[in-house]
């Protein structure tokens, strides 16, 4: 036809195979689930047979020459879950069709719009998406749909399916939506497609490339990845390896790193065994690069390239030129500590999916091969997947979404449900910042913080803050804090510093970005309302503490040094030294700052990140900045209170008027009247803490208390329980005294004898019960020891003569100690009758000759009972 241009010469992809299917099946039901394996093309091609942009053999009005006016002609959205997979995608597709972005192929990542009214396929991210369907469910001027890369469970990308089945469902059921995944578990994604049946399921053949793959473990032990840190000696085997594949094959090497920290480390040791003279270049491929930087990385040269990237390039997107993979086989992965406020980042090892995502890079352009870091019987063990970001990330963005959209967490068509608790901490959140309201919708408040495109808390930080600093300081902190730039120390304010001298780019952008959102939101913030001029120190530290008021922190006067002083304190742990100050914050968790650390000795903190590894006590500051405490206790709010509890110190109760900020306590002064009930409460604390000891006994009522712990034992109901949990539960066996005391000295005055005997049965007498002490054969009363298990009557040996029963109280037989006429013992019995005719014998034999005035008869039951000498009987 005249005016058409030529159709595209198409890659030879495995998906071409599969895309008349796809589009059978989205014409007959208008959704699709595409389960292509990596390197097949479901992430450029797709989408232009889609829109109609490619001759597709096969497909309805299906032309060899040309792309014909029969074909299905779609505008399509595709998302993506990262931004530079997102710029990757549009800029190949419009490679594939002879042109420049912004024309028939546009896309919008944060900060960034390339598209034209002759776009008909714009990439967009999963946030984007999300953002245009709050604006407005209908997705206008969209006629499909391709969600990418379904199966790495992004949290946004399921919350846009749901989100899409609902617009589907109730809005425009002409609205085509496609899930494409990586893997063949795709039973989930039909069944959320469908409409009342499983949506079409079309698969694509991977690539038949081979990939040769090589185990190459580290020689010596490493430690595991703890929180955020890497035992230093895996990015030099990670290095070490990389060097192996770089003279054992042939093509640009690709690394798969956990995080830009150890990206640096690994270039860094590359560089220094001289990769320069090899004629290799090294790249660095992570989030926070610009895209001038990105766009560098995708471009081929004359020379062999090292490629050192997070998992952003594991899917959706393919670097020309790779033939090696080598994977240190991490993965950073959310960690969230809901109830101190701590979300961040954890290090873990890869699931076998993500490596095999990533070892299909090697394969994508032709024979590969892949280099993994860790054993194969290590592999094994290995998770099959990784575990889904609804399942371990902080909600509350998803939750502010979702009061957006309308529809009740529960009700939305998930993939998998979110953790109540995890839901619930949200809601918390989002009901602190004003977002939502008691019921859980939004409020105009929220609607208006969700449509700055940040985290609500860096929303509220922004359009608050820009009222407090200005706009122009908010946005650069906020952009600042959005971006997640790691830097090599801990000071966020002189980060700030420095992105300001250097023009960094992708900084400046997202400031830019985030000014436009106050101005339309109409909270530029010109002035402030504190005063007309606020320092950098001022604006920094004011946008943290509103973003993250329970990360403000006070340094603690006699804090402990902190776990891990020198290295960590582990031996073999690894991770940077931690000074020995210890700051606590509002929400009450211990944070440290690493060794020589411009933040030490700080006062006061404004805390943007920190990292609780599991099993420590204390977080390590990442960025942070000093804060005044008036301004820490204006922005978050202080209380005032009394504040009466059990001082272990000083053992006694301390009652003070306490100005504190969540967990902080920021200064207190003694109180001489408190409220009875709250000293009472901090008594029974101080009972509980310090035991029985907290009372003063004298010999009297201690024998008493073991008496009736026999009766209990012996005889149960209805004796009381007199044991130490039992006394220390609760203190109504102490009244009337209890309640009348004030301090530790009044608890020491209380009659204890005479409070036990509250809790004597009136039906049975203790002395009857449980006698004080029994009568022996010579008449004399000997006193019994009910402190063993069994009473204990002391008594000596000649004083029994002639006795043939064991004396016993409540039934129980009394243990019988036989002693010397110095009164030591001879033996323990609680079988008299049985000592007589045995051991009785050999005692008699041994004693007889030391103790030759004391009668030793060789029948026992022939003499009287006495306690005198043989001259004494005569």
């Amino acid at each position: 036809m005249v005016g058409m241009p030529p159709p595209p010469a198409l890659p030879e992809l495995p998906i071409r195979a599969a895309l008349p299917d796809l589009l059978d099946a989205v014409a007959r039901t208008g959704t699709a689930v595409l389960a292509a394996p990596p390197g097949t093309g479901k992430t450029t091609l797709a989408p232009l047979a889609l829109a109609g942009l490619i001759p597709v053999a096969g497909a309805p009005g299906d032309s060899t020459s040309r792309v014909t006016r029969d074909m299905p002609q779609r505008r399509v959205l595709v998302a993506e879950p990262r931004r530079i997979a997102t710029r990757a995608a549009a800029v190949r597709m419009a490679a594939i069709l002879g042109e420049q972005v912004g024309q028939r192929i546009g896309y919008q990542i944060r900060g960034e719009t390339r598209r034209s009214a002759a776009t008909r396929v714009e990439v967009v991210t999963t946030g984007v998406l999300l953002n245009r369907l709050i604006a407005d469910p209908e997705l206008p001027g969209v006629d499909l749909v391709v969600l990418d890369e379904c199966h790495e469970r992004h949290l946004e990308t399921d919350t846009a399916c749901a989100f899409l089945a609902e617009t589907r469902q109730i809005l425009r059921p002409e609205l085509g939506l496609v899930a494409a995944s990586a893997t063949a578990d795709i039973g989930l994604w039909t069944a959320l497609l469908g409409d009342g049946t499983p949506a079409p399921a079309v698969s694509s053949e991977p690539m038949r490339h081979p990939v040769q793959m090589h185990w190459a473990p580290p020689r010596e032990r490493v430690n595991a990845p703890d929180g955020l840190r890497v035992d230093p000696r895996f990015p030099a085997h990670v290095a070490h390896t990389v060097e192996r594949a770089l003279d054992a094959d042939d093509g640009d090497i690709l690394v798969f790193l956990p995080g830009a920290s150890e990206i640096r480390r690994v270039a860094d040791r590359l560089a220094h065994h001289e990769t320069e003279s090899l004629g290799v270049d090294i790249y660095q491929l992570h989030g926070s690069m610009s895209s001038a930087e990105q766009d560098r990385v995708m471009r081929t040269g004359d020379r062999r390239r090292i490629i050192l990237a997070t998992d952003i390039a594991e899917s959706s997107l393919t670097v020309p030129g790779v033939r090696i993979v080598v994977d240190a086989g991490l993965a950073r992965r959310p960690l969230i500590d809901h109830a101190r406020g701590l979300p961040g980042l954890t290090t873990s090892y890869a699931s076998r999916a993500a490596a095999d995502q990533r070892a299909g890079r090697a394969g994508r352009e032709g024979p590969g091969a892949v280099w993994r870091c860790w054993s194969e019987a290590e592999h094994a063990r290995r998770p099959a997947q990784p575990a889904p970001d609804i399942a371990c990330s902080d909600l509350t963005a998803f939750r502010l979404q979702a009061a957006c959209w309308g529809t009740p967490v529960a009700e939305l068509a998930l993939p998998g449900p979110p953790p109540a608790g995890a839901v619930e901490a949200a809601e918390a959140t989002l009901i602190s910042l004003g977002a939502i309201d008691d019921d859980g919708a939004a409020t105009a408040r929220g609607r208006a913080l969700a449509r700055m495109g940040v985290h609500p808390r860096l929303a509220r930080a922004l359009v608050d803050g820009a009222a407090r600093v200005g706009a122009e300081k908010a946005a650069e902190v906020a952009a600042l804090l959005n971006l997640d730039r790691r830097a090599r120390g801990d000071d966020l304010l002189a980060l700030w510093r420095q992105l300001r001298i250097s023009r960094d780019r992708q900084w400046e952008n997202e400031v830019k970005r985030l000014t436009r959102s106050l101005s339309a939101a109409g909270a530029s913030g010109g002035r402030s309302e504190r005063r007309s001029a606020v320092g950098d120190d001022e604006a920094a530290a004011t946008v943290i503490a509103l973003a993250f008021p329970e990360r403000v922190a006070k340094l603690q006067a006699s804090a402990a040094p902190a776990a891990g002083r020198g290295r960590t304190g582990e031996p073999g742990r690894s991770g940077p030294p931690v000074s020995a100050g210890q700051w606590r914050t509002v929400a009450g968790t211990g944070a440290v700052a690493a060794e020589r650390s411009p933040l030490a000795g700080s006062p006061w903190l404004a805390i943007a990140d920190a990292d609780r590894s599991p099993g420590r006590a204390a977080a390590l500051i990442r960025a942070a900045v000093p804060i005044d405490g008036e301004l820490a206790c204006e922005l978050v709010g202080d209380s005032v209170g009394e504040r009466v509890e059990w001082d272990a110190e000083r053992r006694d109760v301390a009652a003070r008027r306490v100005r504190s900020l969540g967990a902080i306590e920021v200064s207190s002064q003694p109180l001489k009247e408190a409220d009875p009930a709250l000293v009472a409460a901090a008594l029974a604390e101080g009972l509980r803490r310090e035991g029985l000891g907290l009372l003063r006994w004298s010999e009297e009522s201690k024998r008493l208390r073991e008496r009736m712990a026999f009766c209990h034992r012996a005889v149960g109901e209805p004796w009381a329980d007199v044991s130490d949990a039992a006394l220390t539960a609760g203190t109504d066996w102490l009244e009337p005294w209890w309640s009348r005391a004030r301090r530790r000295s009044d608890v020491e005055r209380i009659p204890v004898g005479q409070a036990l005997r509250n809790l004597l049965p009136w039906q049975a007498g203790i002395d009857e019960t449980a006698p004080e002490a029994l009568a022996v054969p010579t008449g004399r009363e000997a006193r019994v020891d009910y402190s063993g298990e069994a009473p204990v009557l002391a008594v000596k040996l000649q004083e029994m003569f002639g006795a043939v029963e064991t004396p016993r109280i409540a039934g129980v037989p009394v243990l019988l100690h036989l002693l010397s006429p110095a009164g030591r013992p001879l033996a323990v019995t609680a079988d008299l009758a049985s000592f007589w005719e045995g051991p009785y014998q050999d005692v008699r034999k041994e004693m007889r000759g030391r103790y030759p005035k004391h009668p030793w008869p060789e029948d026992p039951y022939s003499v009287a009972p006495t306690a005198k000498t043989k001259r004494h009987l005569r």
